[in-house]
């Protein structure tokens, strides 16, 4: 179905068939190390006006991608397809700028995404590219990659936000989203758009990830992408030591407040750097230190007292309103969890004990398992299966392992296991699998399966009818100390919340209060 041949881009010599003159294709440039990855109607005329360009000069080769079952369309669905998974594959360094990277529907569209398998085979058989589809999908080059496509909502917003950035440097940009609503990959993806315009090359632009996990991650990210650098990837504390022009913020309800955390000197020490007191918080670094702060935020994830709530975050942008022009967007779209937002209202639902009805999710698994060794066997099995499957728990067990490595945490009927080795990477850590995450570790992460224990801190109130905690089972100590009952509540639930929505093709539960876990069982089928 799909012919690919090659041609010497440096001497200008191509085939003579017809179809390289007037026929859409696909065309890979590169010269073992870059790559540029292009359609194009007529790509002879285009490889004469890649040759004028002096950045394309850097190229030698170029490979041409025919079917005759190709239309424009098609061409251009699978130039973006090229360029996410090929700055996967890492066998170059893609050259390509990702505006326009936008998921299109078209006439057979389904079938096209199916073919795209075969052509995706046949340039490994050309030794063009080397892993696999299955294995690339997997990988945070490809999930956090800045050249993924955008659907409708994240699109509008993208465009709305450079539209302001065009027409104002002094304001505030709030960008609401619910898990698995694209806020990293907007985030990512505006990131390098800017550093790619002529009209920002000059601007200093920072890309603040409060989550110490999720920045290792990115900076890994960040250093594989033509355009980005790992210095682009700021910690709050770094941003204390220079001013910005922009300033990025993923997932900004984990910015933290003086109170409840562990590095209360270096946060001394970075507020008197600003001029500011211990009352500010990591959020008023940020709106100190730069011009414009595009703000990613959802109340329902702060987990603890540390974060900035809701409250707490209204406030500041209220008095924010007063200084700068303040914007907000909304994406509304699930794009995480197969089981949509219909989900993920759900899960929100059965956390609060407001559950009315019980609903099925098509093409998501969502269940109950009451044996924990056939919970722990199901894990394997996935991961065998699918890979980037993982154990998660709330903090309902002391982390003993902390200070002595040959002990365990956990022990459910027999089986022990051990909280998360490291917080940084954890996720694709090789001894992620045998291990816990806990909330600090996966937050911010895609999981295929995500298999949730639910400790003894969360519990079913049989006589009011309505969730309920019980602190004394709360290990977090960071996270509940100052916290009130009614507060501490809502960051368990916040918890489960993240918990429950790591996962794109299911979520399996071990319930460890029974009466919980009989509540849960009206509305979840048991396995």
């Amino acid at each position: 179905m799909f012919k690919i041949t090659e041609g010497d881009f440096k001497k200008q010599k191509y085939g003579e068939e017809s179809y390289l003159s007037n026929w859409p294709m696909l065309y890979i440039l590169e010269n073992g190390k870059q790559a540029y990855i292009g359609q194009s109607n007529h790509v002879k005329n285009r490889m004469s006006q890649h040759y004028q360009s002096i950045d394309k000069r850097i190229f030698d080769k170029v490979h041409f991608i025919y079917s005759s079952k190709f239309n424009q369309s098609v061409t251009l669905d699978y130039e973006s397809k090229l360029i996410q998974y090929i700055v996967a594959d890492e066998l170059y360094e893609v050259r390509n700028k990702n505006a326009g990277m936008a998921d299109k529907e078209y006439y057979g569209k389904k079938e096209y995404d199916e073919k795209f398998q075969v052509l995706w085979r046949s340039l490994q058989r050309a030794k063009i590219v080397k892993h696999s589809l299955e294995e690339l999908e997997n990988s945070d080059l490809f999930k956090y990659s800045p050249f993924k496509e955008l659907n409708n909502d994240q699109r509008e917003a993208v465009e709305k936000i450079m539209e302001s950035l065009k027409q104002e440097d002094n304001q505030t940009i709030i960008v609401n989203g619910m898990p698995g609503s694209g806020k990293t990959i907007v985030g990512i993806f505006l990131m390098k758009y800017l550093k790619d315009s002529d009209e920002f090359k000059d601007k200093k632009i920072g890309f603040v990830v409060p989550q110490t996990s999720l920045r290792k991650t990115l900076k890994g990210i960040f250093k594989s992408i033509y355009g980005l650098k790992a210095s682009d990837i700021l910690a709050p504390v770094d941003v204390t030591k220079q001013n910005y022009d922009i300033l990025l913020v993923d997932e900004a309800h984990r910015l933290h407040q003086y109170k409840n955390i562990s590095y209360r000197g270096q946060y001394k020490e970075s507020c008197a750097r600003i001029g500011l007191t211990t009352e500010s918080d990591e959020l008023d670094w940020i709106l100190h230190q730069c011009k414009c702060a595009i703000l990613f935020y959802d109340e329902m994830q702060v987990v603890g007292p540390a974060g900035i709530d809701v409250k707490r975050f209204q406030r500041k942008m209220q008095k924010e309103r007063s200084k700068h022009l303040l914007k907000y967007f909304n994406l509304a779209t699930q794009m995480r969890v197969r089981g949509g937002n219909d989900y993920i209202s759900y899960v929100r639902e059965l956390l609060a004990g407001t559950v009315k009805e019980k609903k099925e999710f098509l093409n998501y698994d969502l269940k109950i398992v009451t044996d924990f060794k056939e919970f722990n066997q199901l894990m394997y099995q996935k991961e065998k299966e699918v890979q980037l499957v993982r154990m998660a728990a709330g903090y309902a067990w002391d982390w003993v392992s902390k200070k002595n490595k040959s002990l365990y945490d956990i022990e459910i009927q027999g089986i022990k296991k051990q909280w998360n080795h490291c917080t940084e990477g954890w996720v694709l850590s090789k001894e992620a699998i045998d291990e816990v995450g806990c909330i600090h570790s996966v937050q911010g992460y895609d999981l295929n399966y995500g298999f949730i224990i639910m400790g003894n801190e969360i519990g079913y109130d049989t006589n009011k009818k309505r969730i309920m905690i019980r602190p004394k089972e709360y290990f977090d100590r960071n996270g509940k100390n100052t916290a009130e009952y009614g507060e501490l509540l809502e960051y368990i639930q916040h918890i489960y919340y993240v918990l429950m929505t790591r996962g794109i093709q299911g979520t399996y539960l071990y319930i460890c209060d029974p009466d919980l876990k009989e509540y849960f069982s009206k509305y979840i089928d048991v396995q």
